[in-house]
């Protein structure tokens, strides 16, 4: 029997889908933020350097995290499509290969007559 837990159950696997969720989340909201307020600044001729400059810098973090939860989700999509594809390791039965009859009783044919009540 597999003892392996699903993928469905795997901790390390929902923090790797939860963090990547986030990432990408956070860096669309500084990206958007930051462009937003650059456009604005610069249509409306009020943009300082920092608003240009460093609005610049904080747009290519937001890029960067976007880019970062998108690996992070090809990641988990990969684990997902690898761990269909993943066989039991060795000294372990398939569930197909399982058989209902115990091991530890034996055959009427196999069993060593007791005489007399004498244990073995």
């Amino acid at each position: 029997m597999n003892t392996r837990p699903r993928l469905t159950r795997s901790i390390p696997f929902w923090l790797l889908v939860a963090g990547s969720l986030a990432s990408s989340a956070a860096g669309a909201v500084v990206l958007i933020d930051k462009l937003g307020t650059m456009e604005t600044a610069l249509n409306a001729g009020t943009a300082t350097g920092v608003e240009v400059y460093v609005g610049q810098v904080w747009a290519i973090l937001g890029a960067i995290l976007i880019g970062v939860g998108v690996i992070g989700l090809l990641l988990a999509f990969t684990l997902g499509s690898l761990r269909a594809f993943a066989t039991a390791p060795r000294g372990e039965v398939a569930p197909a290969d399982v058989v209902d009859e115990p091991a530890d009783i034996e055959s009427p044919e196999t069993a060593e007559p007791v005489l007399d009540g004498a244990a073995r």
